[in-house]
């Protein structure tokens, strides 16, 4: 079970890696592959602190998820002034 949890979490996060540098051009998937990568982070912060019976790992998985509820707002912020000036939302 504990080794079934960190592979996910790992494939969370390589997934998120291989979608950033993979979709360069679009800015709403590199937001959504930064989120999965914060969400793999997460996922590994809590199996450790649930087997090492630790509250701190809980405790940083909370601040990272307001980290990232604060960088989806930012982000989308920019995509849509970004959509406003150029009138398309591709990087290039």
């Amino acid at each position: 079970m504990f080794l079934t949890q960190i592979t996910t979490s790992l494939i969370l996060f390589f997934t998120g890696i291989c979608g950033v540098l993979i979709n360069r051009g679009h800015v709403l998937t590199i937001l959504m592959c930064i989120e999965l990568m914060l969400l793999g982070i997460n996922l590994l912060y809590i199996v450790f602190s649930t087997y090492l019976d630790d509250l701190l790992g809980q405790i940083i998985s909370l601040f990272i998820l307001t980290v990232a509820a604060s960088e989806v707002a930012i982000g989308l912020a920019i995509l849509i002034l970004f959509f406003t000036v150029r009138f398309n939302i591709k990087v290039h």
